[in-house]
């Protein structure tokens, strides 16, 4: 079976919703049981054994390449700085893999919470995407899941195809793969990641992993101030 041998972990966003913690310190730096985000995100990659990592960077973009000198995980981690103006999702992706002869992407937003438990399921996606030779495949999960009780759903999904209808029992987790080919001929250089979903979900060919873990997500400074108390 294939592996993945790079992955992406986006950075780049204001954390907004997280303010005013987010005006010193940006949302990947954000400790969560005295750890973290990036920190435990580069972990689960580590435990994946992917040791190729590419990281977009924007607000606050000095602390977070601070970070990672003062952690020593330069040699695993090459950062692509947005600084005149952030790419969104889907510019921050296409920006990284213009200079990376890699196919396949594993991309992680970091607010989501991994743990061990993620780590068999992200490897039987990870077979799913190379064995139905997918070009994007997300991992979800149901809304029953989240800690965050206010997200509503993403997707609906029936035989692992994605699809937008009225139900979207279905949230995106923050971890997807993505095949380059699918950036061809994009002239924008700025543009979120759902325009690439779009065009897949209008052909059929947006595949979806169910994720069976609680689904915990940094929304925003409610929901991180309920996460710390839980630790």
């Amino acid at each position: 079976m294939k592996k993945l041998k790079t992955a992406i972990i986006m950075c780049a966003g204001f954390g907004k919703r997280l303010k005013p913690l987010t005006k010193k310190v940006p949302k990947p730096l954000l400790k969560i049981d005295d750890k973290s985000l990036l920190e435990n995100t580069v972990e689960l990659l580590s435990a994946l054994n992917i040791n190729k990592i590419f990281l977009n960077s924007h607000h606050l973009r000095q602390q977070i390449k601070k970070f990672i000198l003062e952690k020593k995980l330069s040699k695993k981690i090459k950062v692509f700085e947005e600084k005149r103006k952030i790419l969104d999702t889907g510019g921050g992706i296409l920006n990284i893999i213009k200079s990376s002869k890699d196919k396949n992407y594993l991309v992680l937003n970091p607010d989501t919470i991994w743990n061990k438990k993620h780590l068999s399921e992200i490897v039987r996606m990870k077979n799913l995407y190379f064995s139905k030779k997918v070009l994007n495949m997300l991992l979800v999960v149901k809304k029953k899941r989240s800690f965050d009780k206010r997200l509503i759903g993403d997707f609906s999904m029936k035989k692992n195809i994605l699809t937008y209808n009225s139900k979207k029992e279905y949230i995106f987790t923050g971890c997807q793969i993505i095949n380059r080919n699918l950036f061809n001929n994009l002239k924008k250089k700025t543009f979120p990641i759902s325009l690439i979903w779009n065009k897949l979900l209008t052909d059929k060919s947006l595949y979806g992993y169910e994720s069976k873990i609680k689904f915990k997500h940094v929304t925003d400074f409610k929901i991180y101030k309920k996460l710390i108390s839980k630790q």
